[in-house]
């Protein structure tokens, strides 16, 4: 089970007491793909241009294939050049973050804040008007067309 460390907010969590963040992992492993698991669960790193959704162009929104909930609008992607599907902003409330230093250099690590399933990192590198790049498994989403 994926557990965020406490972290400083104004607001109190409204996910706090969410059925999702209640499931066992064994629970999960049995609800996802293998590489969804990997990804929601454990944080692992799905290979690069290997998601379908890197070329979802179609109006609709991207969720949490964990618990499904909304993250971003598709007319939020762009094309970031990493492999990766990548937003320059996601919907308000939609994640918790926490500092990663996992390969030694400190990133920002985001979670749905509904399930607390990993889905990447964000970085300070991408397009107007955000200069955000939320940098995305591709595995770890479910896309609704409009």
């Amino acid at each position: 089970m994926v557990v965020l460390p406490a972290v400083a907010a104004a607001a109190p969590d409204p996910w706090a007491t969410s059925s999702w963040r209640k499931l066992t992992d064994a629970q999960w492993k049995s609800r996802l793909p293998d590489p969804s698991y990997a990804v929601l669960r454990h944080g692992a790193t799905e290979t690069p241009y290997t998601s379908p959704l890197n070329n979802e162009h179609r109006a609709g929104v991207f969720a949490c294939l964990g618990c499904g909930q909304p993250l971003f609008r598709s007319q939020w992607k762009f094309d970031s050049g990493t492999g990766w599907p990548s937003f320059y902003t996601a919907l308000p409330g939609a994640f918790l973050k926490q500092s990663d230093y996992a390969i030694g250099i400190p990133r920002t690590e985001y979670h749905c804040a509904r399930c607390l399933g990993h889905q990447g990192h964000v970085f300070d590198d991408g397009p107007r008007p955000t200069g955000l790049r939320y940098c995305n498994n591709g595995v770890a989403l479910k896309f609704t067309p409009a």
